[in-house]
């Protein structure tokens, strides 16, 4: 503390000497205080501090605001990058984590496919006269079941037929069905980049896609019958999703854009009782599979008027499966031929099973009687054994099945469904697509298969940029 001494001014002399004459006289002093700087806190704790609480509350409210602006920030570029896969090695990167990469999984938006079952990924713009029913085991892996849906896209089977899977159980259902949504996506891609380059000046060569867009026109008289699948829109179908153009139909009338619906169900809607488990130990969905289809096609029997059953784990279908059968009668089932190192004993393949509603409609209700007959006739030991290929020759040959109530037209093919392995064993380089594009159907049993067909996929400048393990 300091002390400092001025002498009045004559004013304030003469005014104190006139109030306080008496008690005033000669000089004053004016003390003023100098507070040492340890004590500038507390003497002007009153009057700072509000000032200083608004001022460490702003700066905080600031950070926080400038912290949350660069997370933002952060995350919406996280979002759009898009990593260069040509620089992802298996030495960086698990196997898990560049899949995960290449497909991450994405929220989906669906619906109930058929009476508050099901689910549905895309409902089509007609309703379409036949149906594929793909069941998917449990022990199908990832890759094969992408490939195996990347193709029923591209081959066109998507433009006639509605596609439903069949899995084993919603947990089953649930890890599978973001490829499916993604491969939705990558073959709207597809057509919306072939519509363009379409519209475009710029021609448009084979050597860029193998992709072809024109089997999914059809005539816009068609398309004023609804799905079956999801919720009943009222409005005029022959409107197309946006993006998706029309073209002239040459004399024959306008076309439009056409394509079947998606969906899947679980055999604990379709078979909730799971009612073969009382006479086998274990259901694999290669048997409960038949339990299942009396349900569905019994929901949908005015609607289609053909019908295809598929193994997804061990089929990969390559072009239209219902040649065979479309001119047939209702009744007919087509059935392949399966190689059997016991040349004595003839039995079909029950991995592709195609034919008229009607008949394949019999065939599904009878299954599942001579599954159980099957099963009780086996000793204990024995009850897993049960294969539905060979209950399916025994009913080709059967009696029973040429009834006036049952009656089925059983029609064999003298052919068997081509190994992909010895198709490509007999040729090399470009001629290996070529040859598995040759055949509908071919039965896949290796995993290098796999890898040829997609490399040839992504050997096109066009169909390489909707896909991203390209």
């Amino acid at each position: 503390m300091g002390l400092f001494t001025m002498p009045k001014s004559k004013a304030t002399t003469s005014t104190t000497s006139t109030s306080n004459n008496n008690n005033h006289n000669g000089m004053d002093f004016l003390l003023v205080f100098f507070p040492q700087d340890n004590n500038n806190n507390k003497l002007n704790f009153t009057s700072s501090n509000p000032n200083n609480l608004i001022l460490s509350k702003t700066q905080f409210t600031i950070s926080i605001c400038i912290l949350f602006l660069f997370f933002t920030l952060l995350i919406f570029t996280l979002s759009n990058f898009e990593p260069s896969i040509s620089n992802i090695t298996p030495n960086n990167f698990t196997k898990s984590e560049y899949h995960n990469l290449l497909f991450p999984k994405m929220p989906l938006t669906t619906s109930h496919a058929l009476q508050r079952m099901g689910t549905l990924y895309r409902r089509g713009t007609r309703s379409m006269l036949d149906l594929m029913i793909c069941h998917v085991a449990d022990e199908t892996v990832e890759d094969d079941f992408r490939l195996f849906v990347r193709l029923i896209h591209r081959s066109g089977v998507t433009a006639k037929n509605d596609v439903v899977f069949l899995f084993s159980s919603p947990s089953v259902s649930a890890t599978f069905s973001h490829v499916i949504q993604q491969e939705n996506n990558a073959f709207s891609s597809l057509v919306n980049i072939h519509n363009e380059l379409r519209n475009s000046t710029t021609r448009f060569t084979k050597s860029e896609s193998s992709f072809d867009l024109t089997r999914f026109y059809s005539k816009k008289e068609l398309e004023t019958v609804e799905p079956v699948w999801g919720k009943r829109i009222r409005s005029n179908l022959s409107k197309v999703e946006e993006g998706e153009g029309e073209m002239d139909g040459g004399g024959g009338g306008e076309l439009v854009l056409s394509y079947g619906s998606v969906l899947s169900f679980d055999a604990t809607e379709l078979d909730p009782e799971n009612s073969l488990a009382g006479f086998l130990e274990r259901v694999p969905l290669s048997l409960r599979r038949w339990a299942c289809y009396p349900m569905l096609l019994g929901r949908v029997r005015r609607n289609f008027k053909h019908v295809v059953l598929v193994d997804v784990k061990n089929t990969l279908i390559m072009k239209d499966p219902f040649g065979r059968v479309r001119n047939r009668s209702p009744e007919s089932v087509f059935l392949f031929n399966k190689k059997n190192s016991d040349k004595t004993r003839s039995r079909v393949n029950s991995a592709v099973i195609a034919g008229g509603a009607r008949g394949m409609r019999r065939l599904c209700n009878v299954m599942p009687v001579e599954i159980v007959r099957a099963a009780m006739q086996h000793n204990k030991k024995k009850k897993n054994s049960v294969s539905d290929s060979e209950i399916l020759s025994q009913l080709v040959g059967s009696k029973f099945m040429w009834t006036k109530n049952n009656n089925i037209n059983f029609i064999i093919s003298t052919e068997s469904i081509p190994e992909a392995s010895s198709l490509v064993g007999r040729n090399s380089g470009t001629a290996i697509a070529t040859s598995l594009l040759n055949h509908a159907i071919i039965q896949h049993n290796n995993h290098d298969i796999s890898f040829l067909i997609k490399k040839e996929i992504c050997s096109f400048v066009v169909d390489s940029s909707v896909y991203r393990d390209c």
